[in-house]
């Protein structure tokens, strides 16, 4: 009895090695070619993503830098703007001292002139009061107590003037 019959054994393994060959013939390459390419299809679009992450990395760098560069340049501009203020300021107040020193001038100017115009005024009515006084006292011949009465009045007269 024999269970294993020498010819089906070795018609069986020509048979699984013819069929090993055309499949590795006619259907391992071409899986072999289309997993190899899909496996380089998938590595580019990785290579691919990569590239544009890195570029998408550059570029908000870029703008990063961008944004600070645009930052420092308001701040600038506020700094500028400020010290243009303070100029003008200072030139404001500047100007309103000057002015006001020149008022002050002005003022102290018709001050004096107007202290001039009443000295004046006060030297015409003491020259007329004067002259009233003598022409009182040559008017009249006086004794002694007559003149101080005309002395004093004049000096009353001259203190109310005031």
């Amino acid at each position: 009895m024999n269970l294993i019959d020498v010819r089906q054994v070795l018609t069986q393994i020509l048979g699984f090695l013819l069929m090993l060959w055309i499949l590795r013939k006619y259907a391992w390459g071409p899986l072999l070619a289309v997993l190899e390419a899909r496996r380089e299809k998938i590595a580019g679009e990785f290579d691919e993503a990569e590239r544009r992450k890195a570029e998408a990395d550059a570029t908000r760098a870029k703008y990063e830098q961008e944004l600070r560069n645009i930052e420092t340049q308001a701040r600038q501009r506020i700094n500028e703007a400020v010290v243009e203020g303070q100029k003008v300021a200072a030139e404001i107040r500047t100007q309103a001292q000057a002015d006001a020193v020149q008022r002050m001038k002005r003022a102290d100017d018709d001050i004096e002139r107007e202290r001039e115009k009443a000295k004046e005024l006060l030297k015409e009515q003491v020259v007329a009061l004067s002259i009233r006084t003598a022409e009182k006292i040559l008017r009249q011949k006086l004794d002694d107590p007559a003149q101080r009465k005309l002395a004093s009045a004049f000096i009353d007269e001259v203190g109310t003037l005031r």
